[in-house]
């Protein structure tokens, strides 16, 4: 039968290739905002200048803006749209236009430009926000100065604020009042921002390296002043650590956060005027677990650190985003790094690429770090641009060495400081401050997936030869592939002793084969590659029987015997699943090494002991039944639990000392250790643990520990959960950002009635669809929730259909995030693979779909 889709007419698509400068340029605007919620006014004045010889009229970009007047050089003018653009055709090199128009921010359910969130009027502009203001050439390497003047009633909006410094503020009429500001550095409209309403400031300052005082200002609800204190303390420590690492100072007098309860992102880095998720800015120890402060100080992080390495210096195009994500998220993770537990931190960062971006890479949505073509840009804004994009500068750096390094990021903000630039700039300036050459290591920002590289050590007499070898699948629209630079850090290890024999070096791999030889070897040695994740490969490394149990034990780099550990649990979980024997006792053995080790402290021994994910063990296999992988992993987990239940139970008691007003590294090692052993028990010995638990729930003194707690309840199930959730609820039920972990946590329960429970959850009182937070907590979380999801009949897969077209109705952005977990059906067995797609099918038939939903349901469904 033939497979016959009636479809829309296709989006066109942008490719990189057609990149053309800007015909007209804007090196000034001045924007004057009459601020209402039903009908605000925008006018602006643009001095615009022709780019180059030319007779090309002037295009301005609009969306869902109602035009009022237009002049150019104060003459009024007649109105010409075309697909969404104000042309105007103008004769001089030089003009001056000027257009009002009025907006509505309370209907603005799409969250981009400006609209209204919980009292507040505020923006988003990144990417294509700033045309739903007012008409303007929106792309990112049109540079302007912005003048911004703001008036709105004094009562509903008694602060306003935009970017750069104050100028000045007044009284208006009938109890209005006005407040100007001015950014003095050029900027691209997407990093715009404007905000008014009624907040409380946590006030601060910050001198820099060279003796200037910047005043800092958090601004959130009244009530929620006392939840700021660690984003300000974040926000310091991020100062002067730019200043340290990359000799980056700030260059405004003032720098402000807001924090707003509906945003379809974590942060916006606008200049001076950061807009943020309220999720990264609020935590308390009873509201904010050490996940929630951790993951504060590194968005805070990320925001400021933009400041350099995204506003100052700026994208060309859209194509070239991970030129400022990719190399902040990794800026960002060398603070977290320096902030705490640097191997605990990798294990982090590792877990996350493994989870979202290597499954992004291996299926229908496959790109790489520099896209060649899209139909809509956010569609973009994915863990390839930002967390492969890290990697990305990570092997950079390890390549070039940190002095180097750092030489050519400071002629990277020197050479291109106000500048619109490309990933090759960036890649050109490493290459000229250190003189090496990187032609071949640019085919990481062309192309996609994740390189798969063996490695075999073969020893003799007189030494060892290690064997290696790279290859990378085919994706979509790249079917053969080049050998990449490959940077593997290696050591070789005593298997006797534990030592040393060959000290940790980096090796180049450059060719589909290599082989490097190591001499003088007075030992057996065990292979150590890829230590502290220095190629974000897939590793297949031929072993010896108990190399990996030698290696979770004595290897000398802390995430290297992480890995050791999690591939030989992987190595038995596979072997189950492909219904091999599943022989627990080598893994019960380095498990209990790794509990009992005084080498390692809580955090580490925490993060070994977990299992591999369900999503990672489907991505070892061509196809899997996730049942199945849900059962063999239960079966390991039960296996461990009741061969240490001792031990376990030893280290659970012992944890409970973690000082709960503290956020050092070992007290948020002990709860993390906690938290995972009463995991453990619970697969041992579900009474113990179902009391364990709610004694720990009821005597919590943290979020982190009444959190873990509940989750095992929830897991359970019986009267004991259905009491702590109740409690859990009426006892935050006035913290929206507490309420969607209550929703999350039974979204995220691995049983065949979580999805009954999902269904109820949707119809409560405190879901809204509106909000992105709180759809992402029950969606979202049943989404990653594989048992649960991929219900054999299917009806997970229809209800996330029902969710994506409800939602692309009022928020594309945030319903086109739900597809790619539809997406994933060739990974499937058949019955699962055929239900899905018809879920996909579903979407793809429905008349209107957003460009954001269409584009990736086509790309699905390939």
């Amino acid at each position: 039968m033939l497979d016959v889709r009636t479809a829309p007419a296709a989006p066109s698509a942008i490719h990189r290739a057609d990149y053309r400068p800007p015909d007209w340029l804007v090196p000034a605007i001045a924007l004057d905002f009459t601020l209402d919620p039903e009908r605000t006014i925008v006018r602006s004045r643009l001095e615009v200048s022709r780019n180059g010889e030319h007779d090309l009229p002037l295009r301005l970009a609009g969306e869902e803006l109602d035009l009022l007047s237009l002049r150019v050089d104060g003459e009024p003018r007649e109105l010409l749209i075309e697909d969404d653009q104000l042309v105007i055709d103008l004769t001089g090199a030089t003009a001056v236009v000027e257009t009002e128009v009025a907006i509505r921010p309370a209907t603005n359910t799409k969250l981009m430009g400006l609209y209204s969130s919980g009292g507040l009027l505020c923006t988003q502009c990144e990417s294509q926000g700033f045309r739903r203001i007012t008409y303007f050439p929106d792309r990112p390497d049109v540079l302007s100065k912005y003048r911004v003047r703001m008036s709105a009633d004094r009562t509903a909006f008694p602060v306003l604020l935009s970017n750069g410094n104050p100028l000045a503020t007044g009284e208006g009429e009938n109890g209005t009042h006005w407040a100007e500001w001015e950014d003095p550095f050029p900027k691209p409209c997407y990093l715009f921002a404007l905000v008014a309403g009624d907040l409380a400031v946590n006030r601060d300052s910050f001198t820099t390296m060279t003796g200037r005082e910047v005043e800092l200002g958090i601004w959130v609800r009244e009530a929620d002043l006392p939840k700021t204190g660690h984003a300000m303390w974040a926000l310091k420590q991020a100062m002067a650590w730019d200043e340290q690492a990359y000799g980056r100072e700030y260059d405004l007098d003032r720098f402000n956060i807001v924090a707003v309860s509906d945003f379809n992102f974590g942060a916006m880095e606008n200049k001076g005027l950061n807009i943020f998720n309220t999720r990264y800015v609020l935590a308390d120890r009873e509201t904010a677990s050490d996940g929630d402060f951790d993951a504060i100080a590194a968005v805070v992080a990320h925001e400021y650190f933009h400041n350099w390495s995204g506003d100052r210096v700026t994208c060309r195009d859209w194509f070239q985003l991970s030129l400022k994500e990719g190399l902040t998220v990794f800026r960002d993770q060398s603070f977290s790094e320096a902030m705490g537990s640097p191997a605990v931190e990798r294990i982090d960062q590792v877990r996350t690429l493994r989870a979202a971006q290597f499954p992004e890479d291996a299926g229908p949505l496959a790109h790489p770090i520099r896209p060649d073509s899209y139909i809509e840009i956010t569609n973009f804004y994915t863990a390839t641009v930002y967390n492969k994009g890290a990697e990305v500068i990570r092997m950079l750096r390890t390549i070039l060495g940190a002095e180097d390094y750092r030489k050519g990021t400071d002629l990277y903000f020197e050479r291109h400081d106000g500048q619109a630039v490309t990933c090759e700039d960036f890649v050109k300036a490493l290459e000229d401050a250190s003189g090496r050459d990187l032609t071949q290591f640019r085919r990481w920002y062309a192309q996609a997936g994740t390189p798969k590289v063996s490695a075999r050590l073969e020893q003799d007499d007189d030494g060892a030869t290690l064997h290696l070898s790279q290859q990378t699948p085919p994706t979509p629209g790249q079917a053969d592939k080049h050998p990449v630079v490959l940077p593997l850090k290696t050591a070789l290890i005593g298997r006797d002793s534990g030592r040393e024999l060959v000290p940790e070096q980096v090796i180049l791999l450059t060719e589909g084969e290599q082989s490097i030889r190591f001499d003088g070897l007075t030992e057996p040695a065990l292979l150590s590659i890829n230590r502290n994740f220095s190629a974000p490969v897939i590793m297949d490394v031929a072993r010896q029987p108990g190399e990996l149990e030698a290696l979770a034990v004595s290897d000398t780099d802390s995430f290297a015997r992480y890995e050791a550990l999690q591939e030989l649990m992987l190595r038995e979980l596979l072997s189950g699943i492909n219904e091999g024997p599943l022989n627990a006792e080598p893994v019960i053995a380095a498990a209990r090494a790794t509990l009992t080790s005084n080498a390692l402290d809580p955090a580490l021994k925490a993060d070994a002991l977990l299992l591999p994910s369900e999503t990672m063990l489907a991505e070892r296999r061509e196809t899997s039944d996730p049942a199945v992988i849900h059962r063999v992993r239960d079966t390991l987990r039960a296996a461990i639990g009741t061969a240490l239940k001792t031990e376990l139970r030893d280290h659970y008691d012992a944890a409970s000392r973690a000082n709960p007003e503290s956020l050092s590294g070992e007290d948020k090692g002990l709860r993390r250790l906690r938290a995972t052993t009463l995991g453990y028990l619970a697969a041992a010995d579900p009474d113990l643990a179902r009391e364990l638990a709610r004694e720990q729930y009821e005597s919590a003194r943290t979020m982190t520990e009444r959190q873990s707690a509940l989750g095992v309840l929830a897991m359970l199930g019986g009267p004991q959960a259905d009491a702590a959730l109740a409690d859990f609820f009426n006892r935050f039920k006035a913290d929206a950002l507490v309420i969607d972990k209550w929703f999350g946590i039974q979204a995220s329960v691995p049983s065949d009635a979580t999805l009954d429970r999902v269904v109820q959850l949707a119809a409560h009182p405190d879901f809204t669809m509106a909000n992105p937070n709180r759809l992402r907590a029950l969606a979202g979380s049943f989404a990653a929730t594989p048992f649960a999801f991929h219900r054999a009949d299917g009806r997970g897969y229809e209800w996330l259909a029902d969710v994506i077209l409800k939602t692309d109705a009022i928020n594309p952005q945030t319903a086109a995030r739900f597809v790619p977990a539809l997406g994933r059906w060739r990974k499937l067995e058949p019955g699962r693979a055929a239900l899905m797609r018809k879920a996909l099918d579903r979407i793809f038939a429905q008349p209107n779909l957003s460009k954001d939903v269409f584009e990736q349901v086509s790309k699905s469904l390939g």
